[in-house]
């Protein structure tokens, strides 16, 4: 996943410009200018923003590539030297925003949010479960160190504390509308706090406590706070797409021993693992996909895209899975 060498090398040649235009810019239109890497960070920025015309919000992964795959070009990295703030998850997948950063000086830096940070000790390893594939370590991989999930926005508690942060730090880079950030945030943190008690409910009055994905699984941190169980073919942040006969053996199985009614898979039209697995268990279990937000794309933001209308959509497939 290491992408430090052209990072470093796009950085220092855009360095003189980059720095150049950010005092224009801001100096020209006096909006607090906010990027965000990716839709689910982009939307709880606007959300607090709110009606606030005196901000530029910019969503870094716009085409729907997938964060772990994804590479900055040169007009990204202009775009966060340029802004005020930088906010993003800090996963192993964001490496290369650390070694960016390096390369500017602190007072070129914009305030910098690693939402990963912020969480502290609310963040899950990354874990293997029973019958999940799992891919061979890199060979410059620190056997020593332990690797976190990254899909941090998938848990409505995560979501009010980095919510929480990233208000706290417009609100000091932008004094003259802290009370109307302070005021949308308020609402807002109500509005995840309301979800987070739907979800509650259902998770309390559930038939089963076991959830089956055919296909990646990045709803850890949801599964944690619900206190659910689960089975998957792969991480969250896997790239393998097929699975070995064995997987797919042992899941079919966990739809008959269970007795589960739902086989899950993410947003996307290739189910065909999902598939092949209720096949295999000859159960009919229903095919449903949960939406991981990791492929929205700026289109899509302009088409209306919305955390918390997305979370409700899982919230539905979720309860149709646990009865």
């Amino acid at each position: 996943m290491k992408k430090t060498a052209s990072v470093l090398l796009m950085f220092l040649l855009i360095f003189s410009l980059a720095s150049c235009s950010k005092t224009a810019d801001i100096a020209e239109d006096g909006k607090l200018s906010v990027v965000a890497t990716v839709f689910p960070v982009y939307d709880w920025v606007r959300n607090i923003v709110g009606d606030v015309e005196d901000a530029q919000l910019t969503m870094l992964l716009d085409t729907g590539v997938d964060l772990h795959s994804f590479q900055p070009t040169t007009e990204d990295l202009m775009r966060i030297n340029s802004c005020d703030v930088f906010i993003y998850v800090g996963g192993e997948s964001d490496e290369w925003v650390e070694d960016a950063m390096k390369t500017l000086t602190s007072d070129e830096k914009p305030v910098v949010i690693n939402l990963m940070d912020t969480l502290g000790d609310s963040l899950k390893e990354e874990e293997a479960v029973e019958g999940m594939e799992t891919e061979e370590e890199e060979e410059d991989h620190d056997h020593g160190e332990a690797e976190f999930d990254e899909h941090i926005w998938l848990s409505l508690k995560n979501a009010k504390v980095c919510v929480e942060k990233v208000t706290e730090t417009l609100c000091n880079a932008d004094p003259d509308n802290s009370d109307r950030y302070k005021k949308s945030a308020e609402k807002y943190i109500s509005e995840l706090s309301e979800l987070d008690k739907e979800y509650v409910k259902v998770a309390e009055n559930a038939q089963f406590d076991t959830v089956l994905f055919g296909d990646r699984f990045p709803f850890r941190y949801m599964t944690e706070d619900y206190g659910l169980k689960y089975y998957a073919a792969f991480m969250g942040c896997s790239a393998e797409t097929e699975a070995s006969f064995e997987t797919v053996s042992f899941l079919s199985e966990k739809v008959r021993e269970l007795g589960l009614k739902t086989v899950l898979t993410l947003e996307g039209t290739n189910h065909s693992l999902a598939e092949t697995i209720v096949k295999n268990s000859g159960t009919g279990a229903q095919i449903l996909s949960m939406d991981s937000m990791q492929s929205v794309t700026g289109e899509d933001v302009k088409n209306g895209a919305d955390y918390l209308a997305i979370m409700e959509k899982n919230l539905e497939v979720l309860k149709k899975a646990l009865n």
